[in-house]
């Protein structure tokens, strides 16, 4: 039995279950051809990156409305995996953990730029380092979009603590390494 971490809460979920799609191979650019609203729950599933900046706490000035970055995580995040380390039971432990639907997506004005949820909301393709793009789960991070490795738990850190771990996330390279070499395409 798989304890692999999804996305989704396939139980609670609203979604609609297709066992047939759920067995099958992905259908390339699937994300190019429907709305968020259309993708089964594993369309849906496969379209997070998995570069883990929803994890990352962010602070918004209350005059302006600007959202800084900081470099810390959630407590459940697990640096090292980029990854909840208890992703099913995680609103146990972290009540304002946003689940991602296709309504709420286009209001998260804190998802980033590079998120595939924002992107295929906003009408436009994912980058050559997305999992279904380059076939590699890896190029999220040889990219530089992840932030596996890159943040602190946030404990028992107040405002003035969360305000010195302000950073300005460097942007993901723009196209593959040359040592880079693409692999085949991955099938969820």
């Amino acid at each position: 039995m798989s304890t692999k971490t999804t996305l989704l809460d396939y139980q609670n979920s609203r979604r609609k279950r297709d066992a047939e799609a759920d067995a099958s191979p992905l259908e390339d650019g699937y994300w190019r051809r429907k709305k968020l609203t259309e993708m089964n729950e594993r369309e849906w599933e496969a379209l997070c990156d998995r570069c883990s900046k929803c994890c990352v706490i962010s602070i918004e000035d209350a005059d302006t409305g600007e959202l800084y970055l900081t470099d810390v995580s959630c407590k459940l995040f697990d640096t090292k995996a980029c990854g909840c380390s208890d992703y099913a039971n995680r609103k146990q432990y972290v009540s304002d953990c946003v689940k991602l639907t296709p309504k709420n997506v286009p209001k998260l004005d804190w998802l980033p730029r590079t998120c595939a949820y924002r992107l295929v909301s906003e009408g436009k393709d994912l980058f050559w380092w997305h999992p279904l793009i380059s076939g590699d789960e890896n190029t999220v991070h040889v990219a530089k979009a992840s932030v596996r490795n890159k943040t602190r738990p946030e404990g028992r850190l107040q405002m003035p603590g969360l305000i010195k771990r302000i950073t300005r996330w460097p942007a993901p390279l723009e196209k593959p390494p040359a040592k880079y070499r693409k692999r085949r395409r991955i099938r969820r």
